[in-house]
């Protein structure tokens, strides 16, 4: 593939980022199809896999509680940790 000056693009087999969500210099704008299609998807994903739903809805929540009380919850963590270790 060339570009507009006559450079070979090269191409990596893979990339590290599984898509590219550049404008390539073009306002970002949605479509109201785009997301029309988004519900229709979350509403299809949602009821097909429920456990796994509510397991990243519990996921979330408890990383905001966590990341709110990072340093209390370390403290906590330690305190368990050098209690259990005192007790056996």
């Amino acid at each position: 593939m060339k570009n507009s000056l006559g450079h070979t693009l090269h191409t990596p087999a893979f990339s590290r980022l599984g898509w590219n969500t550049t404008t390539c210099g073009g306002s970002a704008s949605t479509l109201p199809h785009d997301l029309s299609t988004l519900g229709e998807h979350l509403g299809t994903c949602q009821p097909i896999h429920p456990h796994l739903f509510a397991l990243h809805c519990a996921a979330d929540a408890m990383h905001g509680f966590v990341a709110s009380r990072f340093v209390t919850t370390l403290v906590v963590i330690a305190l368990l940790l050098g209690l259990t270790s005192w007790i056996f």
